[in-house]
């Protein structure tokens, strides 16, 4: 080999290195992103919530946050996606209280089992179930609704967004503590039960303040009880049925975030101090209190408490009641 030959050599080896060196520098460079996996189809409330909080939290973990969603199987597709992902809290479970607190009761041959195979993150927002009627409906109040289902020869009947979603068993739980037996009828969604609620086909329906506040200011629908242990600031005339002497209905489909099992507490505990630190932003705040949730947030540790408490709470409503799945 001649030393020209010999040199050229020498700077195709160099450039090659030297390319591979900056393509090297650019996969380790790669920009994080936290994936916000949402159990539902866009444009229904917890993928708002999710949407509405990405770009804040962005800004707080410094990198690009994305909202994914994965919905179906009752929230088990996205359960499981978050579980088998890499335990990094860069994959997060975004779900309501459903999927994650009552299904491993409904569904005993769950795919996932959440007090294992997930990390407890953050609580966002809490949704308190409000009891409405038809708004011309002749009781003005939770406890002259419950005294007309004990006066009545035929059951008042409650409308559900499904069987063991949280509106059936918030009815389940104030037939039992009012002492009442309220006739359940299922539809697939909120949105069938409420049109038929407005229409005066059935006489009421529990459901979350978000997807009711629309309707209640439209003069549709009458508020007249809270499933909660305090007035909700939305609605502050409106009592709850503790005020009201019936103890016990607390109903609350919160939204929370989880991480895969495994995940390092510290990691947790950083994404849980953005997240509370995004949900105090005015703009962020006032958006989700606008649409009727009231603001949350958490330590892994609270939501990990507030989980195992709702899990034992609704276990019990569902067995008492042979609630199965339809």
């Amino acid at each position: 080999m001649t030393s020209l030959q010999l040199a050229r050599r020498t700077v195709t080896l160099g450039l090659a290195a030297a390319v591979a060196l900056t393509l090297s520098g650019a996969a380790v460079a790669q920009p994080k992103t936290t994936r916000l996996i949402v159990a539902f189809p866009p444009g229904g409330p917890v993928d708002f919530v999710a949407r509405t909080l990405s770009e804040q939290l962005g800004k707080e973990l410094g990198h690009t946050v994305i909202v994914e969603n994965k919905a179906g199987a009752n929230g088990a597709i996205a359960a499981d996606f978050v579980s088998r992902s890499a335990p990094d809290a860069q994959t997060l479970w975004l779900t309501s209280v459903g999927a994650v607190a009552i299904n491993p009761t409904l569904y005993p041959k769950l795919s996932y089992k959440p007090a294992t195979d997930l990390t407890p993150v953050s609580l966002l927002v809490n949704n308190v179930e409000v009891l409405v009627v038809n708004a011309k409906a002749p009781y003005n109040t939770g406890a002259e609704f419950v005294e007309t289902a004990r006066r009545a020869t035929a059951p008042l009947t409650m409308a559900s967004s499904g069987t063991g979603s949280v509106p059936h068993l918030a009815m389940e739980l104030l037939n039992e503590h009012a002492k009442i037996k309220l006739a359940h009828i299922p539809y697939k969604g909120a949105a069938p039960a409420i049109t038929d609620v407005i229409a005066g086909h059935v006489d009421g329906f529990f459901g979350d303040i978000p997807g009711l506040v629309g309707h209640i200011a439209a003069g549709k629908l009458k508020p007249i009880g809270l499933a909660a242990n305090k007035r909700h600031p939305r609605f502050p005339d409106v009592k709850t049925f503790a005020e009201m002497g019936i103890t016990g209905v607390d109903s609350d489909n919160w939204y929370a975030l989880f991480a895969a099992k495994g995940t390092p507490p510290a990691d947790a505990e950083r994404v849980s101090q953005a997240v509370r630190r995004a949900l105090a932003v005015p703009t962020v705040k006032t958006k989700l209190e606008a649409s009727g949730a009231e603001v949350a947030g958490s330590t892994p540790a609270e939501l990990a408490k507030v989980l195992a408490s709702d899990s034992e709470k609704w276990a019990r409503v569902v067995r008492a009641n042979n609630v199965t799945p339809d």
